[in-house]
């Protein structure tokens, strides 16, 4: 899963093997682009630098206030290691942007040689699908949590659990990036006048090649990590309002906070589909326009190379969203945020101790979350 960053040229052919490293074609038909150029990559430059300055700032400091709250000796009930890792992941793909940006901003041309090529696709690959592995991760993790809540979350079993998850997680998302980063080359374009990193399938099979990479990018990209995130979230809603229904004396505030839960948990489910379902489903009819399924005009052509880098940037907005639904709307990183900056910068006033005193409401928060599934 790599950035497209190939050149837009007017006119051209259907031979995109040369032209963008998602596509290829082996028509010779020329078409003319109907889409202004210029306003695109603009755009696109202008979207993956917003993406660039907002998900790093957010998840460095998610990295840093999690780094702060793992030395408190208290047990953590959330998920803090597989946040952690997300966190990771996300800064990652943010700081591989401005290399993206520089590229598209010379309309597609690539000066920085053959072994950039490849280690910049693997870590920006690598780190997306590890942040999409991780989110799921999470949805499962937090259900066995919220439906086994007496179960010591903070014992040597869960630990390792989770240490094993989060190993595998990285290794397969290595694998899912090897397949394209070997096939990753700095090639001459097809005007001759600059160089393109993109991916050069063998001979007469490169058509199979490029649908067997992009079928992988939309099987482990979405196919099977949705429905896990969807269907694990669903259920660990769906305890949530059996634990209202059959309580007796949960009071308003404990209301209000499974209510507020299940709001967290639909937004989960909907910011994920609406990032990449888009993305994936362009793919997809890309796929199919190349297994001849739908046939290819040069009208459908456009709409799909404008579609590709649209919502590619689209996709990336995960990296602006994680942070806010998954540590920003928890009380307890809220918390742990305040703590951090109020020790850091108030150490010599009495907001530090105030602070002290007020972890008695975090405590309470936290205990609500263990007793009334799921935690947020």
């Amino acid at each position: 899963m790599s950035v497209i960053t190939g050149e837009l040229e007017e006119p051209w052919e259907f031979n995109f093997s040369e032209t963008f490293s998602n596509i290829s074609r082996v028509d010779t038909v020329v078409c003319t682009t109907i889409f202004n150029r210029n306003a695109l990559l603009f755009s696109m430059c202008v979207l993956y630098s917003f993406i660039f300055i907002i998900g790093l700032a957010a998840n460095a400091l998610v990295l840093w206030v999690n780094i702060r709250a793992q030395r408190d000796s208290a047990p953590r009930h959330e998920t803090h290691m597989y946040i952690a890792h997300l966190a990771v992941a996300d800064l990652c793909v943010c700081l591989t942007l401005p290399v993206w940006v520089s590229s598209l901003a010379q309309h597609g041309h690539w000066p920085f040689g053959k072994v950039a090529c490849k280690l910049t696709h693997l870590l920006f690959s690598v780190n997306l699908f590890s942040s999409i592995f991780f989110l799921a991760c999470m949805s499962v993790d937090r259900y066995l949590s919220g439906t086994h809540h007496n179960v010591d979350e903070g014992g040597k079993r869960r630990k390792l659990i989770r240490r094993g998850a989060c190993v595998g997680v990285w290794l397969l998302a290595l694998a899912a990036s090897l397949p394209e980063t070997y096939f990753l080359d700095a090639v001459t374009s097809t005007r001759g006048d600059s160089m393109l990193c993109m991916p050069v399938y063998p001979g007469e099979d490169h058509i199979k090649w490029m649908v067997g990479v992009q079928l992988s990018f939309i099987l482990l990209g979405f196919v099977l990590p949705f429905p896990v995130i969807a269907v694990f979230y669903a259920l660990q809603a769906r305890a949530s309002t059996r634990s209202s229904t059959s309580s007796s004396s949960s009071g308003s505030t404990v209301e209000q906070e499974r209510c507020v839960s299940r709001r967290v948990i639909l937004a989960y489910i909907v910011v994920f589909l609406g990032c990449w379902g888009p993305y994936h489903s362009v793919l997809l009819a890309d796929v199919l326009t190349q297994l001849s399924i739908v046939t290819l005009t040069c009208n459908l052509e456009n709409v799909i190379v404008v579609a590709l880098h649209l919502t590619q940037c689209l996709s990336l907005f995960h990296c602006c969203f994680n942070p806010i639904l998954y540590n920003f709307l928890n009380r307890n990183y809220r918390y742990d945020l305040m703590k951090a900056f109020i020790f850091k910068y108030s150490k010599r006033t009495g907001l530090a101790r105030l602070i002290d005193t007020s972890n008695m409401s975090d405590a309470e928060y936290t205990a609500v979350a263990v007793d009334n599934p799921p935690q947020i």
